[in-house]
């Protein structure tokens, strides 16, 4: 087995979701996902700690990407103005990969409670680092708190639309993650 191939990270992803989606999560090893990948154990260990921080990765290129888009709007944008921008830069770095993982990972994570508790703990950690980036726009912290949470949630529900839809669209996951956001923009103001 080779020692460094490119796209090692994404390779064990993908070996690691497809395993946990066959077999299930606790009946999977690390040896096996570092053969099915093509990598050695150390290899797989020299990217990961462990088999859960699979799940999470890309979540910090994920948050930076967030962030910078939050912090490049415009100065007259409003928080969820800010939030699409962040959403829209975000969205444009997921290409057909990160298309065709999602329903497989959805399946993975349903089937665990572990990997459910560490899907919960990256939105916290996206919606931190929104919140964060709004905050440094002088937005105060609770509103800056519920339009990171509206991010999260639009973010989720966009990618899921994007990844289980129609493959004929070719628009990639922005305009579905923006949708996402002006459907709950739509919902809270229904909210009284």
């Amino acid at each position: 087995m080779a020692r460094w191939q490119p796209e090692t990270t994404q390779r064990l992803v993908v070996a690691a979701v497809d395993l946990f989606t066959e077999q299930g999560y606790d009946a999977t090893t690390v040896a096996q996902i570092a053969e099915r990948a093509g990598v050695t154990k150390s290899t797989f260990f020299r990217h990961f700690a462990d088999k859960r921080e699979l799940l999470v990765a890309g979540q910090e290129t994920l948050s930076r990407l967030l962030a910078e888009g939050i912090a490049e709007a415009p100065v007259s944008a409003s928080p969820l103005e800010a939030v699409g921008a962040g959403l829209e830069r975000a969205s444009n770095a997921m290409g057909p990969a990160n298309r065709e993982l999602g329903p497989r990972l959805k399946a993975a994570v349903a089937a665990s409670t572990e990997l459910q508790e560490r899907d919960a703990l990256k939105s916290v950690g996206l919606a931190a680092a929104m919140s964060a980036a709004l905050i440094a726009r002088g937005v105060p912290d609770p509103i800056a708190q519920l339009a990171a949470e509206m991010g999260v949630l639009a973010f989720k529900r966009g990618y899921a639309h994007w990844s289980e839809g129609d493959r004929d669209d070719a628009g990639g996951l922005a305009p579905h993650a923006l949708a996402a956001l002006q459907d709950l923009r739509t919902a809270t103001a229904a909210l009284g």
